[in-house]
């Protein structure tokens, strides 16, 4: 049977960092969760404006899979019409060091170099 993604990378994935990667490597993952973290639940709008460039299928596509592995979780709030928010589940909330991490080690190691392209 074949990976129905397919830009999926073979890795080994008898290595726990390739299977992490698997799941929350794809461009823009991490600042889905990074938002989440830092700002708790969010609507699909919310997300829009925070990830400027990001298209509604690759955002929609990115939470499917974060929500597929249990990472995320949607939570409908209004029926009619059904709107839902984004949370982090508690597997997603363990996340929160590593992005802890990551954001330290971006402060101490890289530089703004102004206005976004």
């Amino acid at each position: 049977m074949t990976d129905p993604r397919p830009n999926s990378t073979p890795y080994d994935m008898r290595c726990p960092i390739a299977r992490t990667l698997d799941i929350v490597g794809e461009r823009w993952t991490i600042l889905i969760l990074r938002d989440l973290v830092t700002g708790g639940p969010r609507k699909f709008q919310d997300f829009e404006r925070s990830l400027a460039g990001i298209s509604p299928n690759t955002l929609s596509g990115r939470l499917k899979r974060l929500e597929e592995a249990g990472i995320v979780e949607r939570r409908f709030y209004e029926q009619h019409p059904p709107r839902a928010e984004y949370l982090l589940t508690q597997k997603g909330e363990e996340l929160r060091p590593v992005l802890k991490t990551l954001f330290d080690w971006g402060q101490r190691h890289t530089r703004y170099h102004g206005a976004d392209k």
